[in-house]
């Protein structure tokens, strides 16, 4: 398989496709903004760059500090601050407008940090008040304290860019939902590799870098999370790859965590049997009531339902593995991880307001941990609200040995 993503010398249809990602986007970005009244946003994160202009550069690196900023107008221009020195990257990009080279705004790389923030807060004013005459909101997320003072003293009035952010990157546009199948279909590949990976001898962190070479490979980007375990180790959960050796009659818990291509994440989780044997009657006991909590929540996945009553709905797991479960229900995905975040139902007042609407991705998520025998399934996949229904994104196989029919 080849890459789908190449900026160097993409194909006419991946071309067509990064394009169509950048006007849809920048579409929704601007019926949101306008919805919310909000004239300009400034951001630093780079999935938000990544959605806003459809560019990207030193992903990981850019999470250490402010390197790459992009200011956006709503039904205006977009200006991105590259990394110095690589200006030339996205020269003629349908997502940006002008591009000029990024402030020293990180503390912890630029002895002169303070002094630029003031230079580049009276950029941006100056920017604003062109666009809109006495007009000086601005909403913003990802800037240290020093820069969100220097805007201030500059006259602009702050709000936060993150719910607008979040909430355009919430429903899925057309070529979207063409990059997130695209995307799924490397990752189960690079799945595909870590589960014939899955042998007695060999550490978690071996077998977790067969997934990670397979994605890179086939132009996935990285990998956000280390989440590998086996044996003793798949409980409690959250155990990140180590060195720990696998072992004959292991459970293999594996989620993908990937960003893969063009920049989309791919979420799903399967439980492995390692090597030839077969699971014991309690190993398929966990995974079928694992799969059983998964399939019962997917089903109540439904256009127009709220958040609250999806809750309320949710598969009741038996005690003793109740206080073991997943930390949350499910959880939107895109570019990252993102709105809406479904708790589990509490005894006071839900926290979490609206429904599933058409277009959002949602990430349906299941772990059973038994305390006694300290053996644990996690599963987890993905699936697209349509205007009808849902569909499943990510259909990767169960291990058969493990979701066999129980005896």
């Amino acid at each position: 398989m080849t890459s789908l993503d190449s900026v160097a010398s993409p194909n006419v249809a991946v071309t067509e496709l990064i394009n169509s990602l950048c006007i849809e986007r920048r579409a929704r970005l601007d019926q949101v903004m306008g919805e919310l009244n909000v004239p300009a946003l400034l951001t630093s994160d780079p999935f938000a760059i990544r959605y806003i202009t459809g560019t990207r550069n030193m992903l990981v690196h850019n999470m250490t500090g402010p390197d790459r900023l992009v200011l956006a107008f709503a039904d205006g221009p977009t200006v991105l601050w590259e990394f110095a020195g690589c200006e030339h990257l996205w020269s003629g990009h349908e997502g940006v407008d002008e591009i000029r080279e990024a402030p020293g705004l990180n503390a912890k790389k630029t002895p002169n940090f303070r002094n630029e923030a003031i230079a580049f807060a009276r950029e941006i004013a100056d920017r604003c008040h062109e666009r809109f005459a006495g007009d000086l909101r601005l909403a913003v997320e990802g800037l240290d304290t020093p820069v969100t003072d220097a805007l201030r003293a500059s006259g602009l009035e702050l709000s936060d860019a993150t719910w607008p952010l979040q909430t355009a990157m919430a429903i899925k546009q057309p070529a979207e939902i063409e990059a997130m199948r695209q995307a799924v279909a490397v990752t189960e590949s690079a799945t595909a590799a870590l589960h014939r990976g899955i042998e007695p001898g060999r550490t978690e962190q071996e077998v977790w870098a067969e997934f990670h070479r397979a994605l890179i490979a086939c132009g996935g980007e990285l990998v956000v999370a280390r989440l590998l375990q086996a044996g003793l180790r798949t409980f409690p959960y959250f155990q990140e790859a180590s060195n720990h050796q696998l072992s004959a009659g292991d459970l293999v818990c594996f989620d993908t965590d990937a960003v893969a291509l063009h920049g989309y994440s791919v979420d799903f989780s399967r439980t492995f049997f390692c090597g030839d044997g077969e699971p014991t009657v309690h190993q398929r006991f966990l995974h079928n009531l694992a799969s059983d909590q998964l399939e019962h929540n997917a089903a109540n996945l439904e256009p127009g339902r709220s958040f609250e009553h999806f809750a309320e709905m949710a598969f009741g797991v038996p005690e003793p593995y109740r206080r073991y479960g997943y930390y949350q229900l499910a959880h939107g995905l895109g570019l990252a991880g993102g709105h809406p975040n479904i708790p589990r139902a509490s005894d006071g007042a839900y926290p979490l307001g609206g429904c599933f609407e058409p277009g959002m991705v949602i990430c349906v998520e299941s772990y059973v941990g038994d305390p006694v025998t300290r053996q644990g399934v996690k599963l987890e996949d993905q699936f697209l609200i349509t205007d009808n229904g849902t569909e499943v994104m990510t259909t990767y196989p169960f291990d058969g040995r493990l979701h066999a029919t129980m005896p």
